[in-house]
């Protein structure tokens, strides 16, 4: 059965990376973003890889009105649609501090904006009766943290609507991964305090298309963050307020 897969945010290292695996494995693509040279640049390394297909479709998660026109693209395409999900924005917390309205920008991209697209998908993937979706998320998302509460509030509840989404289209042949990477070499991370561990989008890549491959239900990437964020939920409250992590 063929497959087409929607990438939302195409233009981030992870998606870019992860688009041209899927490439290799002659996947048909729909990049979906706002930077459309970066993303025809993409499409075409990804035709060259060995993908059927690779076009491009404008994407914000700002704009919902750009939503309908990636869907029906991809609804184009006969056998099961995908989706992967790496749109996100995470301005400095003190600039949120200092500036409030960013909140509302920080939601949208990092979990309104995906949530409601994948809302508008979620009918067809049932109908279709396959398909996987995959949301990344973030460790931040775990706990809240002075460093980045507010980008952390919203991949938290991106993290509880993917659980919700994956009980709904587990019913009816589909499957949903939550992906929470921690520190990743993106434009997001650099030049951000405190970095270690650092993984390669590629890396992040490998352990996704293990994950759905495997039908996972939520993963850490790389596998370690798993036991980092079990110690930092694990602290009592009245020490976390506390300690600047």
């Amino acid at each position: 059965m063929s497959e087409t897969w929607i990438i939302l945010g195409a233009t981030s290292s992870m998606a870019r990376a992860f688009a041209r695996k899927l490439a290799d494995d002659g996947a048909r693509l729909v990049l979906a973003g706002r930077d459309m040279d970066d993303m025809k640049r993409t499409a075409a390394d990804c035709r060259a890889k060995g993908s059927p297909v690779a076009e491009v479709v404008r994407f914000d998660a700002r704009q919902p009105e750009t939503f309908g026109a990636v869907i029906r693209r991809a609804e184009r395409e006969d056998g099961t649609i995908n989706a992967a999900v790496f749109v996100g924005s995470m301005p400095d917390q003190s600039a949120i501090d200092a500036d409030p309205s960013l909140v509302d920008g920080v939601i949208t991209d990092s979990f309104a904006g995906p949530a409601r697209f994948l809302q508008m998908l979620a009918p067809i993937m049932e109908a279709r009766g396959s398909g996987t979706v995959v949301g990344v998320g973030s460790v931040a998302g775990d706990r809240g943290r002075i460093g980045n509460y507010v980008y952390g509030a919203a991949k938290a509840g991106f993290h509880t609507y993917l659980s919700g989404l994956r009980n709904r289209l587990t019913r009816a042949g589909g499957h949903v991964v939550t992906v929470k990477p921690g520190f990743v070499d993106t434009a997001m991370t650099w030049g951000l305090e405190g970095m270690f561990l650092v993984a390669t989008p590629e890396k992040v890549a490998d352990d996704i298309l293990k994950a759905v491959a495997k039908r996972k239900n939520v993963i850490y990437t790389p596998f370690f963050w798993r036991w980092i964020m079990l110690i930092i939920r694990s602290v009592p409250e009245f020490i976390f307020k506390k300690l600047s992590v």
